[in-house]
């Protein structure tokens, strides 16, 4: 065999195939050193043909934390919901700041290092007696971690927003008619005369089982999907690119291993790596874990059982996961509910009987009898009567009788005349100053929908869930 192969590498073919291959994983080798080590792709938003790197979010997100009181910034590192808050915070910035230097360079608008200097000597915080202190300057900014050029890039960021979309924070005027509709109806009231029939006067037997059992089938108890997952987890700094390769080298071999048929246990054990098993859970149900993230949660509820995931990147290493089991949605049995259905099978059969009542009186108001012991009251939008009965008579024509449901009880409900309110001068002024302020914002919103279907918004998800999401 091997005398063949020695004779067979001397003829053309042979040598013409050997080059290829040759030629092939030099190639590949080099466009992984290329393409795959030497450079990696930091893009975390693309706003029409300008892109925001990770490393621009970071600064945002440092600035944005400086200006926190400690509490606050112990918040946004350990409860989950204030640093979701914040780091939408920080997209939004980024984003709208971005919109407005596109606008603002379509525009030609242009701000000059000289104007950029001149901004700077004119800050409080870097005079002394109204003269600009130099080391004042040097101070501010090493305290906030920033060079000059980052403070300067920061301060025409602003002044070419504020030529691009300033014009828009000016108020627009509300005219008088307008105020006057919207006083009218803010402090309008209404002549009504209501009547209310509880539930709970209505007393009823106890439920036999047959009856549990139809009440169960109109309202079961559904037990949601939960699913047990396996992962194991390498650690990497996946901003430091040594770290990186090193972890990814290291993901790689476990991934290799995993797909050979190893258990997730033997591969741990052998790389000393983080080996998790993660009991039974539903997809929103709230869980210690800290790398399974809602983006983690979502991957584990969209696969198979049995089945290993890809290699994932995420923001602190590589994962793999696999979905031990999982128990579909289902209906819990009536007999583990069966004590729990009492009290709402009797609210239920309460309801009916009050709704029956509560029918009958509305029957006869309409046939022109009068409501017995009905409350009269003159009522605005806020105080007179419970809140279910004033939404429903705002709601509502002069005239109209009708039936409103709150939580325990049943109104039966006529609508009388609208009552226009007394002038109020000062009461009427505060309606401009909301109406400028609503109108204002409405130009804005619109201006920056505007400017969002210019120059479209694209997340690159890819590097939001390795960098950003926790």
């Amino acid at each position: 065999m091997l005398e063949y192969l020695r004779n067979a590498a001397e003829k053309t073919w042979a040598k013409i195939l050997m080059f290829i291959l040759i030629f092939s994983f030099v190639g590949w080798g080099a466009a992984e050193w290329i393409f795959g080590s030497a450079t990696r792709d930091t893009t975390l938003l693309h706003v029409g043909n300008a892109d925001i790197s990770v490393q621009q979010f970071n600064n945002e997100r440092s600035r944005k934390l400086s200006e926190m009181s400690k509490d606050e910034q112990r918040a946004a590192y350990t409860d989950s919901v204030k640093s979701a808050a914040l780091t939408q915070s920080v997209m939004s910035t980024l984003t709208m700041n971005q919109l407005a230097l596109n606008r603002a360079k379509d525009l030609g608008y242009f701000v000059s290092d000289k104007r950029i200097a001149d901004e700077i000597r004119t800050y409080p915080q870097f005079q002394n007696q109204g003269q600009f202190v130099p080391w004042l300057f040097d101070m501010v900014l090493q305290q906030y971690g920033m060079t000059e050029q980052d403070f300067a890039n920061i301060l025409r960021t602003d002044i070419l927003r504020q030529m691009a979309v300033g014009v828009m924070t000016v108020p627009v005027a509300v005219p008088q008619f307008a105020v006057d509709a919207f006083y009218n109806g803010r402090y309008a009231k209404r002549e009504i005369k209501y009547v209310p029939v509880k539930f709970a006067d209505f007393k009823v037997a106890e439920p036999t089982t047959e009856q549990l059992k139809v009440y169960y089938a109109q309202n079961p108890k559904v037990i949601p999907e939960k699913r047990s997952v396996s992962y194991v987890f390498v650690g990497a700094d996946m901003n430091k690119p040594d770290e990186y390769d090193a972890g990814f080298k290291v993901a790689q071999q476990v991934e290799d291993m995993i797909i050979s048929g190893s258990s997730m246990k033997e591969v741990a054990d052998k790389y000393k790596i983080k080996f998790v098993q993660v009991p039974l859970f539903a997809r929103n149900e709230k869980i210690s874990d800290k790398i399974l993230s809602d983006g983690l949660i979502d991957k584990a509820f969209s696969m198979n059982t049995g089945i290993e995931s890809e290699l994932l990147e995420l923001k602190n290493g590589f994962a793999i996961l696999r979905i031990d089991d999982v128990v579909a949605e289902h209906n819990a049995t009536f007999e583990s509910v069966q004590q729990d259905l009492v009290a709402g099978w009797k609210k239920s059969e309460q309801r009916k009987n009050a709704y029956v009542v509560a029918n009958e009186k509305l029957v006869d108001l309409n046939n022109g009898k009068s409501l017995v012991n009905a409350k009269s009251a003159t009522v605005s939008r806020t105080e007179g009567a419970p809140l279910v009965v004033l939404n429903a008579a705002f709601a509502s024509n002069d005239g109209v009788n009708t039936i409103v449901e709150d939580v325990d009880t049943f109104y039966v409900l006529h609508t009388g005349k609208n009552v226009a309110p007394k002038s109020d001068n000062k009461k009427k002024e505060a309606i401009r100053k909301e109406l400028n302020n609503i109108s204002g914002h409405y130009v804005s919103e619109d201006y920056g929908q505007f400017l969002k279907r210019k120059y479209p918004v694209k997340l690159n998800q890819k590097n939001y869930d390795r960098f950003i999401v926790k």
